[in-house]
């Protein structure tokens, strides 16, 4: 799983790092750079699944451009961005450390640095023991490609072999001739990235009939399609889960949310719910058509969750949006339950103070805060208990109450400034 992502001049950070948990909630004000960060996610799961690096950024037919494009990629005035991430193996003694970097110029960006290096911890807790399995050297000035250094296990500088520029040497590993340490590496790093999820459920897309599907589109689009193209025994699973939390909603009943599959040749399906009023009305079926808008983004990120393999990590931007204030707390333990029964991390955004206030303060070591200098514009990454003043401020209210009074902002401007001083 990863366990914290870096951030060196991409977009409006300069250097900062998230720390991902099981649930991680980045919040802030507007422009702060909770967006900058999911980017960031999305850029590595693009070149781990062989987009080539600038299209990974500018966009093409098939998936949009990242928020500015390469003209904004690198935070002005640099030109090179770099982002490394820290990865979990199944031996629970060993870490991977990846890092890649990005050389942007006009409408090219390219391959600029790139290393992957083997943490392994000592039983007795001391610092890991760092083996670097692959870097490139200090970049050429001229030439498209790029050399990079494989260890051998001997002394020496390592195997070389040269690469283009165009993507990332990760994703070529497994064709190379390499040590089995290193492809082993290579594999659970890509594995890892290739399994981040940026669910953006739209539900105007949501509201038709769709063909069967065996994966979840990032618009939640084909969520019919999906559910119903499941094994029946899953599918019923699946189904009763979702009545489950739904039913925790709306003020009136939810007998069931179930798919079926329509057409001569039973190829497409539609989302149907079957909801009550009381007695006298008895019960309704309304398909996804008929379906409110916070109610089917609720039913996309349950059905993320459902659907998504084992040690995905599912981001959801503004995941509270379209959901009343006062079933916040459905939605947050939602996440937490459903991502620990399937072992899947959660990265959310928020602006509700009303779901913050839902997490408690349990929850407070989980929370990021994402917040810009007044000096310099740049963006930071503030875990939200690192705060000195936070215990006095939790005094007088809850994290949602904080946030909608601007007083945690408030308190790291201050910060800001003592540390400046």
């Amino acid at each position: 799983m990863l366990k914290e992502l870096r951030l060196v001049n991409w977009k409006s950070f300069r250097d900062a790092t998230l720390y991902i948990d099981p649930l991680t909630i980045i919040i802030g004000m507007n422009a702060s750079g909770k967006s900058n960060v999911l980017d960031a996610l999305l850029f590595l799961q693009r070149i781990a699944s062989g987009t080539p690096i600038s299209i990974a950024i500018m966009g093409d037919a098939e998936s949009p451009s990242l928020r500015g494009g390469l003209e904004w990629a690198a935070r002005k005035p640099e030109r090179e961005f770099e982002l490394e991430i820290l990865v979990g193996s199944p031996d629970e003694r060993i870490d991977y450390r990846y890092s890649i970097g990005i050389s942007v110029n006009g409408n090219r960006a390219e391959l600029a640095s790139e290393s992957l290096v083997r943490l392994k911890y000592s039983p007795r807790g001391k610092a890991p023991y760092g083996l670097n399995l692959y870097a490139t050297k200090q970049r050429e000035t001229t030439g498209p490609g790029i050399s990079a250094y494989f260890n051998t296990g001997t002394k020496g500088p390592g195997r070389r072999l040269d690469f283009n520029r165009t993507a990332c040497i990760l994703n070529q590993v497994d064709s190379l001739k390499v040590r089995k340490d290193i492809a082993e590496a290579a594999r659970v790093v890509i594995e890892q990235l290739r399994k981040i999820f940026i669910l953006d459920p739209i539900p105007m897309h949501m509201r038709g009939y769709e063909p069967l599907s065996d994966s979840l589109q990032t618009d939640a689009g084909n969520i019919a399609g999906v559910l119903a193209g499941l094994p029946d025994k899953r599918r019923k699973e699946v189904e009763a889960t979702l009545t489950d939390h739904l039913k925790r909603l709306p003020e009136h009943d939810i007998g069931k949310i179930w798919t079926e599959r329509v057409g001569k040749f039973e190829s497409d399906a539609m989302l149907y719910c079957e909801e009550s009023w009381g007695a006298d009305r008895g019960a309704t079926v309304v398909d996804a058509r008929g379906m409110s808008d916070g109610t089917l983004r609720f039913l996309a990120i349950v059905s993320a969750l459902l659907t998504l393999k084992e040690r995905s990590l599912l981001v959801v931007e503004e995941v509270d949006n379209g959901l009343h204030p006062a079933r916040a707390h459905v939605l947050v333990n939602m996440l937490k339950q459903l991502g620990q029964r399937r072992s899947i991390d959660v990265i959310v955004t928020t602006h509700n103070p009303a779901m913050l206030n839902a997490l408690g303060n349990r929850m407070v070591p989980f929370v990021t805060v994402a917040h810009r200098s007044g000096d310099t514009g740049e963006s930071h990454l503030t875990l939200l208990e690192e705060i000195e003043r936070l215990p006095k401020l939790l005094a007088s209210g809850g994290i949602g109450t904080l946030s909608e009074q601007g007083r945690i902002e408030e308190a790291l401007q201050e910060g800001d400034q003592g540390d400046a001083k």
